[in-house]
């Protein structure tokens, strides 16, 4: 169990309780099959809400996590978000093809600071099309280090207007996730759209506070260690 106890605000969770939460994400460009097969069979075994890869990888998670719970998540214009539309449009659908149900883009950050606003709005409005006609959802991520205040907000107002499932925080390429940033991120958001706070989570504790400033999905890949930490079982091949 989470030792945080001193905030009577920051909730105690158990280790199957934060597992919920969790994207077990490999997306190193050295990743390997066998990385990847091991990625999903850890994934079931903790129940994680999903596992999150590139898309070369999608056909061989797809086949390892079938008959399971656990949802798989793509990398849709990874990890600069500066692709054209019309190539994550297709991401998207060959994402889907293979067996994602989930999409999570990066946004065109460069036409944001241009302050190109309909470009960005509807680089996510083409992909949410896409994947909402085929019963997926759409992450966007903002890379949230990168920007402003003002850009922070006005990236979580376009990807609402947009029909976006969630906002998420960051690649972890170019920084990390910050409480700061999941909480205005909830607050402009609001319960219109999912918040998903990534990059450099890898303690309990700072998943734990993510959660509590109102992330409802964590992305990580030391998943197995942080909930091993709140005394989940080793991992172990049957």
């Amino acid at each position: 169990m989470s030792q945080v106890l001193t905030d009577p605000q920051v909730q105690v969770r158990n280790w199957q309780s934060l597992a919920s939460f969790i994207d077990h994400t490999l997306l190193k460009s050295e990743t390997t099959a066998e990385q990847v097969i091991l990625l999903c069979e850890e994934a079931v075994s903790y129940n994680f809400a999903a596992v999150c890869v590139n898309p070369w990888w999608i056909s061989l998670a797809a086949s390892t996590l079938r008959g399971t719970s656990v949802k798989l998540a793509a990398t849709i214009g990874f990890p600069l978000g500066a692709n054209h539309t019309t190539v994550k449009r297709f991401e998207v659908a060959e994402a889907i093809r293979m067996g994602a149900h989930e999409l999570d883009m990066v946004m065109n950050i460069g036409a944001l600071k241009s302050g190109d606003r309909p470009t960005v709005q509807n680089d996510i409005v083409a992909v949410a099309e896409v994947a909402h006609a085929n019963g997926a959802i759409v992450k966007v991520i903002l890379e949230t280090p990168l920007l402003t205040l003002e850009e922070k907000i006005l990236s979580c107002q376009l990807s609402l207007a947009a029909k976006a499932d969630f906002v998420k925080t960051a690649t972890g390429f170019f920084g990390v996730a910050t409480v700061e940033d999941v909480s205005l991120m909830r607050g402009v958001v609001g319960d219109h759209a999912g918040v998903k706070a990534s990059g450099g989570i890898r303690t309990a504790a700072a998943a734990n506070a993510m959660i509590d400033a109102g992330a409802n999905r964590i992305g990580v890949s030391a998943g197995v260690a942080i909930v091993r930490e709140l005394g989940a079982p080793e991992f172990s091949r049957s």
